[in-house]
């Protein structure tokens, strides 16, 4: 007996078209999103790299004449005032002076790609992390993606107060992101660039994690010692990782 095979035929019908034409676009579509995302990634890679070229050439170009010290000089800024209080009542003020204004006549100015100028407060070294870098005299979102930048306290490093440093946790290798693994006890290192060149030894005594828009860390009440507060974003962006430290004397 002969046998006829039969193929069924398959009926494609319009709501099958149009699935098969939207799951198309869709793959277009996640295909385009992935190749934006990446060359997103390559690029901020590349942004992240370059600029950290660029802060070590800065660093390169610094010439500091090292003096490690742990004495308490004080060094003036330009407004500052010499308050002498009473030892029996610390609340009362006996006397107090203006200081003239200090003047540095070496400050290098250096100019971004947009034309912000800037120059360099001094060099932070984080001997446990391998992390040195120039401080920038300022911070600004442009500033931040060169180097760590000065955020508040003194107008000069190494003075009695509070000197603040922002950097940014690139999770990597780079700037601040191996600042939230320093230990109670790690050195700190700051060298000035204008006026006495000078390093002071700072030791870390205290770390913690703050909201974004908790600035208590900031605070200039160190009872006379010079201090200095590290701050940058813990590995999710969403809070900030906070370390303190002071003059190592």
């Amino acid at each position: 007996m002969n046998q006829i095979l039969v193929s069924e035929k398959l009926y494609i019908t319009p709501e099958l078209k149009r699935k098969k034409r939207m799951y198309k676009i869709d793959f277009f579509i996640s295909v385009f999103l992935v190749c934006i995302l990446f060359s997103y990634y390559i690029y901020a890679e590349y942004d992240k790299n370059r600029n950290e070229a660029i802060s070590q050439e800065i660093l390169s170009t610094l010439n500091f004449e090292d003096n490690v010290v742990d004495d308490t000089t004080i060094k003036f800024s330009n407004n500052s005032i010499v308050v002498v209080l009473n030892t029996d009542d610390p609340g009362e003020v006996i006397y107090t002076k203006p200081v003239e204004e200090e003047t540095y006549d070496n400050i290098e100015w250096r100019e971004t790609e947009n034309g912000t100028r800037y120059y360099v407060k001094a060099s932070i070294n984080i001997p446990s992390i391998n992390c040195t870098y120039p401080i920038l005299d300022r911070t600004t979102d442009e500033l931040l993606k060169i180097s760590p930048t000065r955020f508040w306290g003194p107008e000069e490093p190494n003075q009695v107060g509070n000197f603040c440093i922002v950097g940014h946790n690139y999770r990597s290798n780079k700037f601040f992101s191996n600042v939230p693994d320093l230990a109670i006890g790690s050195t700190i290192e700051i060298t000035d660039f204008y006026g006495p060149k000078e390093t002071v030894v700072y030791k870390v005594y205290d770390k913690y994690v703050v909201e974004p828009d908790n600035v208590e860390c900031t605070s200039q009440i160190t009872n006379g010692l010079r201090e200095i507060t590290l701050i940058t974003c813990t590995d999710n962006s969403k809070q900030r990782v906070i370390v303190k430290a002071r003059e190592n004397i």
